[in-house]
């Protein structure tokens, strides 16, 4: 529909835009008819933002973004577009000029911390093992096996990267806070959204792939934030 803005998904570590799958669907059934979902090659924040920018540079009129997980640093160095209107962050690091999501999860260590395992190549895996209860422990085991098997390695580097423009600071921004996370400690993403002082901030009582387990709520969100 000509009134509701382009939507922007941006995935996060150990995943692809396949994980907004469950969103997309729904979003397109109310009516958003333009949706794009960046596929990010998470080999650093410069090169991750730069795909992002590319996607948005390449749409006609408004857009919103929104960033799951580590994607949120993604669209906090992306989202100075002009044609970005509003930015949403889901379970997602909002980090400010300066500042790496490697950094912010220093100071307040995840609950799956341990269950990281890099490689010798320099990439970050979830131990296979591990991964329904570290990143998704609200799916079924099923969904649970093929994100574990088909998880997306960032190059561990990217952690550390800096956010340069924190673009938080000037956009209208949403942020939705995942009680039960365990990839990002729920403390953490509190203080991130209060420090943003968005639009709206809810809590799900939901694991790190809220996008996936609870895909009703947060395209709520989404849409209440396009409509703003």
């Amino acid at each position: 529909m000509a009134d509701k803005p382009a939507v922007v998904l941006v995935h996060g570590f150990w995943g692809g835009a396949a994980h907004w799958g469950k969103v997309i669907t729904e979003l397109h059934r109310r009516g958003f008819g333009s949706l794009h979902a960046v596929e990010i090659p998470l080999t650093s924040l410069a090169d991750d933002a730069a795909r992002t920018r590319k996607m948005v540079q390449k749409i006609d009129g408004p857009v919103l973004l929104v960033g799951h997980s580590y994607g949120g640093a993604v669209i906090t160095e992306a989202g100075d577009l002009p044609n970005v209107k509003g930015l949403v962050y889901i379970a997602a690091f909002a980090p400010d000029a300066g500042e790496s999501p490697g950094a912010i999860s220093q100071e307040m260590p995840p609950a799956a911390v341990e269950n990281l395992a890099p490689d010798s190549d320099g990439y970050l895996w979830i131990k296979q093992d591990k991964f329904h209860e570290s990143f998704a422990q609200d799916l079924s085991a099923d969904e649970a096996l093929v994100m574990a098997v088909t998880q997306k390695a960032p190059l561990a580097s990217t952690f550390g990267d800096n956010v340069t423009s924190a673009a938080w600071r000037a956009k209208p921004s949403w942020y939705q806070v995942s009680t039960a996370d365990r990839m990002i400690h729920p403390d953490n993403e509190r203080r991130m959204a209060q420090r943003m002082n968005p639009r709206k901030t809810i809590e799900l009582v939901a694991g790190h792939a809220s996008l996936a387990s609870q895909p009703g709520p947060v395209t709520d969100f989404i849409e209440e934030a396009a409509a703003g």
